[in-house]
């Protein structure tokens, strides 16, 4: 490999981890790390979704690149299944799916159910920040 080529390579490997850096975090939900992260204060979405869900399918797409944009890059997504998730559903008191419940500082700032507006979204999940 000549050197240029080897250079070209380390750079773009650079870039690549540096893109990585900017994303958000999409974690699965687990109660250990909700409770942590409300402990820290740290900016945190719990996304209770359903893979049957229509709605749901719609938000994703917008969701990955809301949190791709630079200003969201300190929030932490939880992706919680709607289906299975029966105890964090009654602590959020959450009925339905494709519903987003927002956290600043360790406290619920905002909750969305069924928004598919990208704008809409946008605004709710700045509340967090």
């Amino acid at each position: 490999m000549s050197l240029s080529i080897l250079r070209s390579t380390v750079a773009a490997a650079g870039l690549w981890a540096g893109a990585l850096a900017v994303q958000a975090e999409q974690l699965p939900y687990t109660r250990a790390r909700l409770d942590t992260a409300l402990a820290q204060g740290k900016p945190v979405i719990v996304d209770l979704r359903a893979d049957w869900c229509p709605t749901c399918k719609e938000q994703k797409p917008i969701v990955d690149a809301l949190l791709k944009e630079d200003k969201r890059k300190g929030i932490t997504l939880l992706l919680a299944d709607f289906d299975n998730e029966d105890a964090l559903k009654d602590r959020l008191h959450v009925t339905q799916q494709s519903t987003f419940v927002v956290f600043k500082a360790g406290k619920e700032v905002g909750r969305s159910t069924g928004q598919t507006d990208k704008a809409q979204i946008a605004a709710l999940f700045d509340k967090a920040l």
